[in-house]
């Protein structure tokens, strides 16, 4: 029998922890937007030899395991003089990570925008970057939108991995309590509750963000 008393006991002790796991992701979105966008631009335009270290990045990033990055960088990178602590090893091993798989959504949605668009915005006078800032990324957003969220979401889900160096987030926390009281079966499904409320609310920003950008291009 499930002790569902248990859950609602331990529900408590393990939200704050869900907190910890949404700053991680959180920071770590922020460093892998930048990264997938810049990489989509360097790929998409052919910027000299960066477009070649951009399609290295994004093969190298998406062709190995989230774990084996998260080990190199806490644990291989002060090998050669580089250290983060535990927590900005986590930022940086996450954002890298998911910076590749945005750079796929951004480059695809651009990719989407007709040319015509851009060619016009060049012929009425602006530059190429103003026509990109004005004109195309903001539509491309709104079709990236949906492949972002559910970036975002698979983040949030890969945060387990960090207990490997130390963090304690939801998951760490969850196998503390499951060794301590035994009740690993209570414990698990207290640590997927977490993690739906924050589907949750991650699910609810992306649909009030998809709603926002419709009108504005309506």
């Amino acid at each position: 029998m499930i002790n569902f008393k248990m859950i609602l006991e331990k529900l408590p002790l393990l939200l704050p922890f869900g907190l910890i796991t949404l700053k991680i992701a959180l920071i770590a979105m922020l460093i892998g937007l930048l990264l997938g966008l810049v990489t989509a631009l360097f790929r998409l335009y052919k910027l000299a030899v960066l477009d070649k270290v951009s399609e290295l990045y994004v093969f190298v990033i998406r062709g190995t395991p989230l774990l084996v990055q998260i080990y190199i960088v806490y644990f291989g990178l002060p090998r050669i003089g580089i250290e983060f602590s535990a927590y900005n090893s986590a930022y940086l091993a996450l954002g890298v990570n998911v910076g590749a798989y945005l750079s796929e959504v951004f480059r695809g949605a651009i990719k989407s925008i007709d040319k015509g668009q851009l060619e016009a915005a060049l012929s009425v006078g602006m530059t190429y970057w103003q026509a990109m800032y004005r004109i195309i990324l903001p539509q491309a957003a709104l079709v990236a939108l949906p492949a972002t969220g559910n970036t975002f979401i698979n983040l949030i889900k890969n945060t387990s991995l960090v207990f490997v160096i130390s963090i304690e987030e939801i998951m760490a926390k969850t196998k503390k309590l499951a060794a301590l009281h035994g009740s690993y079966l209570e414990m698990y499904i207290t640590a997927a509750i977490v993690y739906l409320i924050l589907f949750l609310l991650i699910y609810k920003l992306q649909a009030f963000l998809e709603r926002n950008l419709e009108k504005a291009y309506q």
